[in-house]
């Protein structure tokens, strides 16, 4: 089962950085934020050994 709090926070703490670039106007980066977390959220569910549930 993954640990959803340090999920939680490292989706948390991306999404903060994402806005901080929107703000900015950095749009491209803002997304790049956002598709990283995606992905590094992704790949920690799949480590815990989580499918479908």
């Amino acid at each position: 089962m993954p640990d959803y709090q340090k999920l939680y926070i490292m989706l948390f703490r991306a999404i903060t950085a994402a806005l901080t670039h929107l703000q900015e106007q950095n749009y491209g980066t803002a997304a790049q934020t956002l598709m990283r977390a995606q992905q590094n959220a992704e790949e920690f569910y799949i480590s815990a050994g989580c499918r479908d549930e």
